[in-house]
């Protein structure tokens, strides 16, 4: 196997704890029920990066350069010593609740919009509302037609 050059090694090692870190589970959450019987699922937002870097420096600061490895020796090796570092970050941050139960599935968002969201989930049963009143003031403007009609033929 060929030589790695250690800025893989640092790179390998940042990936694997951001792995560890993130999985399916921090993003849509273990569920909890209650009493009622609803099961509430928590839903996040992850966000997550990584960066890696180094280089290869001399001992002697300049000019010809010696290769200088740390440890005592300075020949032999044909490579300078390695010098890097990495870092990573993860960001958790909710966005809405999954809520199962009586017989519907509701998602709740965690924004400043909720409102917004809210109302737009609200437009459907507005519609049908407005649907259901409309009918019934025609019902009621056909009864009264018809009961116009039926006392102008008992008078008449």
């Amino acid at each position: 196997m060929a030589d790695q050059h250690p800025i893989q090694g640092l790179m390998t090692t940042a990936m694997e704890n951001i792995r560890e870190m993130v999985d399916v589970n921090t993003i849509v959450g273990d569920a909890v029920q209650a009493p009622d019987g609803t099961v509430i699922i928590p839903i996040s937002r992850v966000s997550f990066g990584f960066a890696a870097g180094g280089g290869e420096y001399s001992g002697n600061g300049g000019g010809e350069q010696e290769k200088n490895y740390g440890d005592g020796g300075t020949e032999g090796r044909g490579k300078y010593p390695f010098a890097g570092g990495s870092g990573g970050g993860v960001s958790i941050s909710p966005v809405a609740f999954m809520v199962v139960g009586q017989q519907q599935i509701r998602l709740l968002p965690v924004t400043a919009n909720a409102s917004l969201d809210r109302i737009i989930d609200l437009i459907p049963r507005l519609v049908e509302k407005a649907n259901e009143s409309v009918s019934k003031r025609l019902a009621a403007k056909k009864e009264k037609e018809n009961n116009n009609k039926q006392e102008a033929e008992e008078s008449s």
